[in-house]
């Protein structure tokens, strides 16, 4: 059995699958109709895809934070987020939430972090937020499985 057998590519994937395409970017369409800012929301997305390791999901969502006027000290220390002393209560609080939904080691996302998220978010902005973290969770076990390769530029 070969280890080198092709794998759809991002263009075939929105050509084969387009409802679940549709469906996916639906998603994010939603989001950005919620009023959520949309600079928070492509930060969520970058550490979410640094998490999961979806180098697709990277250069693409970088262009896009870039785009919505993510300065770029938060891009070059979001993987450090914590420590990096450049990001404001709402952000770490989103950010926390977002780790905690993705990396689950077999348990429900916890109580502290819904609380840390609610007292900087109001209740529908948090709902927004979770769709956020499970659309970009899904797109980059949808990349990663697919070994989707980052575009160009």
């Amino acid at each position: 059995m070969s280890d080198h057998l092709p794998r759809p590519t991002y263009q075939d994937f929105t050509r084969q699958a387009p409802d679940i395409y549709a469906a996916l970017s639906a998603l994010t369409r939603g989001v950005d109709a919620s009023g959520l800012d949309k600079g928070l929301t492509e930060l969520v997305k970058l550490r979410v895809s640094q998490i999961n390791a979806c180098a697709f999901c990277l250069k693409f969502h970088l262009g896009v934070a870039r785009k919505a006027g993510v300065p770029q000290e938060k891009l070059d220390l979001l993987a450090a987020w914590p420590d990096a002393g450049v990001f404001s209560e709402r952000e770490r609080a989103a950010l926390a939430f977002a780790e905690d939904l993705t990396v689950l080691d077999g348990a429900a996302a916890s109580d502290d972090a819904w609380a840390a998220v609610r007292a900087h978010f109001s209740q529908d902005e948090a709902m927004f937020l979770t769709v956020t973290v499970g659309a970009i969770n899904a797109w980059n076990r949808i990349g990663i499985g697919l070994r989707f390769v980052p575009p160009a530029g």
